[in-house]
């Protein structure tokens, strides 16, 4: 059977298999370089463990999760072959990820407010109030 050519360019499919063992060894290296850097930097982070400021810690988590969100892309792209389908099948795949990831997110900062908000030791004690102009503060334990 011969391949299929269309008139519309989203429809065509070009599959390429010259990359070989070379294509092989390219992919691991960029994700053994990037994993070796996640590594190193999570490790500087566990060696430094509380001299490094706020700013520095959070800046290193950032670009922790960025190289991780490249090596995630990498692999999804080659491994799972989702790089050489057309841009519409991406998008049906992409979005709805995106989306709950987001909804997960949502949830658990509003999970996380509401037990700030209502965390009152299971009633033991008395939920914070504000202080009176003039009046003594209880004392809470």
């Amino acid at each position: 059977m011969s391949e299929q050519h269309f008139d519309y360019p989203e429809v065509t499919f070009h599959p390429d298999h010259s990359g070989g063992t070379g294509k092989i060894w390219k992919i691991f290296w960029v994700l053994s370089v990037l994993t070796i850097i996640e590594l190193a930097l999570g490790y500087f982070l566990y060696v430094k463990h509380g001299e490094l400021g706020y700013n520095a810690v959070l800046s290193t988590k950032i670009v922790i999760g960025v190289l991780t969100l490249a090596k995630a892309y990498y692999i999804v792209s080659v491994f799972m072959h989702l790089g050489d389908e057309i841009r519409n099948f991406i998008m049906t795949i992409v979005v709805p990820l995106v989306l709950f990831v987001w909804f997960i997110i949502a949830f658990l900062a509003d999970g996380n407010s509401w037990k700030n908000l209502r965390n009152t030791n299971a009633g033991s004690r008395k939920a914070p109030t504000e202080q009176v102009e003039g009046q003594p503060a209880e004392a809470t334990h």
